[in-house]
């Protein structure tokens, strides 16, 4: 007596339907950890950037010069900065503002956080679906801090 082994072409496309179903949960859940794992990143660089930048202002009495290499407040580039470019837009004898984009390339499209020399922290762009903020760098898509 012959006994047939195997699947049937309905029990495989119920497993598929079920694979791509979790797929579709859990690719999203994915990216979104991914970027909330790459926002450290720019989070702790412009951290230390500020600490960087109140160095260069006791040494120098002024901001205006800073985030040139050869001072003790550099901007960061690769390999260090991967996944965010750093600027510094203001720098004025008591201000500066210090600025991280993120790299297209690198999945961080939309991605904007600053800070001054105040410890003002700030989201000014994020990619849909996130949200901004004026008063704290945005790390979870919900818009929390």
């Amino acid at each position: 007596m012959l006994k047939n082994r195997g699947f049937t072409l309905i029990e495989v496309m119920i497993v598929v339907a079920i694979i791509a179903i979790l797929a579709a949960v859990a690719v999203p859940a994915y990216t979104d950890y991914i970027q909330r794992g790459k926002i450290a990143e720019a989070t702790a660089t412009l951290s230390e950037m500020r600490v960087k930048l109140e160095q260069f202002f006791q040494d120098n009495r002024t901001y205006v010069g800073a985030c040139a290499a050869g001072t003790v407040a550099p901007l960061p580039a690769a390999p260090a900065a991967k996944y965010f470019t750093y600027t510094c837009p203001t720098l004025t004898a008591t201000t500066f503002t210090v600025t991280a984009t993120g790299v297209a390339a690198q999945g961080m499209s939309g991605f904007v956080y600053t800070i001054d020399q105040s410890n003002a922290k700030a989201t000014t762009g994020a990619p849909t679906g996130w949200a901004t903020s004026t008063n704290c760098w945005v790390i979870r898509k919900d818009g929390s801090c």
